[in-house]
């Protein structure tokens, strides 16, 4: 296959702006080339690709983060923006390709669908968020059925009346991540630094333990984590920056366990199948994507919402938690191979409609 990934425009790849999709998209784009498909990327500009050929790289400002933004809010498109810049260079390129894959979670990809002469698949990284785009994508089901992909089935359900969403699990290159069968006394907690994702009930957990805890990520919201730092006085807290996954998993791999507290829905959670490859347990709340991963009582302990007492008891369970069963799981289900077969799958699938829909018209 030729395949043109078009990236999210809220920032570069490789700035971990994006969170998840970046290594998603980087990911499966590597692994698709080694079993010999051709894959180009068009992202914003200072993207990082690696070995992916970056074909277009725009310039622009970025759409609002949604999840930030009102349910009602109206389409809006800055100027100059970014995701319009994308989408022209994506109609620039379109017939060099046998299918467009869009990892933005925005309006304007979804509307230009059946404008373009090529298929575009979609893969959608947030759950339910804002009015006009579940109803962009539901306009695209009726017309492309079986191309618009959601990462869990917690994800699926927030689009409430929205039927038709394919189901694909994401996966990791688990030979970039070392199996450490011992812990050491901390705890540890990935992901961007933003309200959503609940670091006040990380630092409730490690004052409630007296464990430290080691935090990696994107600061993106630096009065949000002075304000959580000064409410947990008592919290040994090391905070790490943002670090390639080489270092960040010399810190992850050697922690207890690998605490996940979101206070909306994730998609998928790929710290936590980070975590498994290294052999760290997951204690996470029962909500969203990583409640799907996480096998309860075999690779850590999923507990209550938005209850860090409830974690803090799990942890005391930790001992129970055989290390080389975590990494067993993440091989079994989550691995870079499993991912591209499943997607390589859906692509075919994609193409199909498209031809069979021009058949018929």
């Amino acid at each position: 296959m030729k395949l043109l990934f078009v990236s999210t425009a809220v920032g570069p790849l490789g700035a971990g702006i994006a969170g998840g999709v970046e290594l998603n998209l980087l990911n499966l784009a590597g692994e698709l080339i080694r079993r010999g498909h051709v894959v180009h990327i068009a992202a914003v500009a200072g993207s990082q690709t690696g070995d992916v050929p970056l074909v277009a790289a725009v310039n622009g400002l970025p759409p609002a983060f949604a999840q930030h933004e009102p349910r009602d809010q109206p389409v809006v498109l800055p100027h100059p923006s970014a995701t319009a810049n994308l989408w022209e260079a994506v109609r620039a390129l379109e017939t060099d390709y046998d299918l467009i894959v869009n990892w933005g979670y925005d309006w304007l990809p979804l509307y230009l669908t059946p404008f373009l002469h090529t298929p575009v698949a979609h893969v959608i990284s947030m759950g339910s968020l804002q009015d006009t785009i579940d109803a962009a994508i539901a306009g695209v089901l009726r017309s492309f059925p079986g191309t618009v992909a959601v990462h869990s089935e917690a994800q699926a359900q927030t689009f409430a009346g929205i039927e038709g969403l394919v189901i694909l699990p994401c996966g990791m290159d688990l030979s970039a991540y070392t199996f450490r069968p011992r812990a050491e006394p901390y705890l540890a907690w990935i992901g961007r630094i933003v309200p959503e994702k609940g670091l006040e009930d990380a630092f409730a957990v490690a004052e409630l333990t007296g464990l430290a805890l080691e935090i990696m990520g994107r600061l993106q919201d630096e009065d949000y984590f002075e304000a959580t730092r000064n409410a947990y006085p008592r919290a040994v807290i090391r905070y790490r920056g943002f670090l390639p996954t080489s270092e960040m998993q010399q810190i992850l791999g050697r922690a207890q366990c690998l605490l996940v507290t979101p206070k909306w829905v994730e998609a998928f959670g790929n710290v936590v199948v980070e975590a498994l490859a290294c052999g760290v347990p997951v204690v996470a709340y029962r909500r969203g994507g990583p409640a799907e991963i996480v096998v309860d009582g075999m690779t850590g302990f999923l507990t209550p919402p938005d209850d860090p007492h409830a974690m803090a008891a799990a942890i005391k369970n930790l001992p129970g938690i055989d290390r080389a069963c975590c990494r067993a799981h993440a091989e079994t289900h989550y691995s870079l191979g499993a991912m591209a077969t499943r997607f390589l799958d859906w692509f075919e699938h994609c193409m199909r409609i498209e031809v069979a829909l021009s058949e018929i018209t």
